[in-house]
């Protein structure tokens, strides 16, 4: 009998043939078929990024503070979801602040007042009705910024995993009391692509035990693991355990990324189009993200839950070529009955003080709402 991964393996081969890990060409009608599958819910959100780095000096990433009428607004304008992006080094009681690097002596070393303001948080989003979810956006050995200021590897030293199993069994059972269909995990954010410093093998031994760990603790919760290449790529030898994946949508990233002060060489490229010209001469449009979007879509099609964690613009990015781009992203999103969560809800790439220059925006109680882009997220 053909197994489950053969079985999904199967489909994906149908579905893509050149979408990253998978190494698979898109068939384009694939992912334009309605999918009513996918077991996870529809989530439509906003990252929220109080808690999203512990050294950040701006204050908005680094107060521990979810204003209630952040989350009355998410609410009241019809959605239903928050991903937190959370920095471990928040709960660890260290002097981390001094020297800007963790001490592996002291990692496990549980700050209690720190830890009470994440208390409040997920408490905060469940009295006004939307689902969380935890993502630990820094882990042990691990974060896509910064990974240098890591004491070690998470996914080749054994005191790293040890220290990443260590804060998700704290998480677990701390928020055991807490129903499933109001709070999920996301393991890790945007996990490497193979290679020395982390195998598919290294990344599927990290991810398993700690959701073991969970599971044990509270069997129904849903644990979500990012895919792997940035968050782009199918974890193929994770579709037969219990957990749902998550991607990205950022592509193409010269469109999306123009001018972010934290990517490199990046002074050189053309103000972004939409459908965007390539360095190689192609033209990247809509049929390029169906063919980014097809694994996911099929993989949901097939019985794993698929959620698209983080999606979004900086805000140096002409503004009518966001919206058109990302207007075509929703619309695939909705297509395949996936979920999404935009980064940031206030922010640079936020619907409420993104900074856009070429925004006629609209008060918002004392905020700059940008009232275009909130139409399509409604829509979506």
């Amino acid at each position: 009998m053909t197994d489950r991964r053969t079985f999904i393996k199967a489909g994906l081969a149908t579905a893509a043939a050149s979408a990253g890990i998978v190494n698979l060409r898109a068939d384009s009608k694939v992912a334009t078929t309605a999918n009513p599958g996918n077991p996870l819910p529809r989530w439509r959100g906003f990252n929220l990024m109080a808690f999203f780095s512990a050294t950040s000096t701006n204050e908005q990433y680094s107060n521990r503070t979810i204003r209630d009428l952040d989350l009355k607004w998410i609410r009241d304008w019809g959605f239903d979801y928050v991903r937190l992006p959370i920095d471990y080094w928040f709960f660890v009681n260290g002097d981390w602040r001094s020297s800007n690097r963790m001490d592996i002596d002291r990692i496990q070393h549980v700050d209690e007042k720190a830890l009470e303001t994440l208390d409040r948080a997920v408490a905060q989003c469940v009295e006004y009705g939307l689902h969380i979810t935890v993502n630990m956006h820094r882990a042990p050995g691990y974060c896509i910024n910064g990974w240098d200021r890591e004491p070690f590897n998470l996914w080749k030293d054994a005191d790293a995993e040890e220290a990443f199993a260590f804060w998700w069994e704290l998480l677990a059972s701390r928020y055991r009391g807490i129903a499933a269909e109001k709070l999920s995990f996301n393991l890790v954010n945007e996990a490497p692509g193979a290679s020395e410093k982390m195998s598919l093998g290294d990344y599927r031994r990290v991810m398993l035990r700690a959701q073991r760990l969970i599971h044990s603790i509270s069997p129904d919760r849903t644990v979500i693991i990012d895919g792997t290449a940035v968050g782009r790529d199918v974890v193929m030898n994770m579709i037969d355990e219990p957990v749902a994946q998550a991607f990205h949508a950022y592509d193409p990233f010269r469109l999306t990324h123009y001018k972010a002060s934290w990517v490199g060489e990046n002074d050189h490229w053309d103000v972004p189009q939409w459908p965007t010209p390539n360095p190689d001469g192609s033209i990247s449009g809509e049929e390029e993200l169906r063919i980014r979007m097809a694994p996911w879509a099929e993989l949901a099609r097939q019985g794993v839950g698929v959620h698209c964690g983080e999606c979004g613009c900086y805000n140096k990015t002409p503004h009518p070529v966001f919206i058109d781009w990302f207007s075509a992203v929703l619309d695939l999103l909705k297509e395949n009955n996936i979920g999404w969560a935009l980064w940031n809800f206030r922010g640079d790439f936020g619907v409420l003080d993104s900074g856009r220059r070429d925004v006629d925006y609209e008060d918002w109680y004392g905020h700059k709402l940008d009232r275009g882009l909130l139409e399509i997220l409604l829509k979506g």
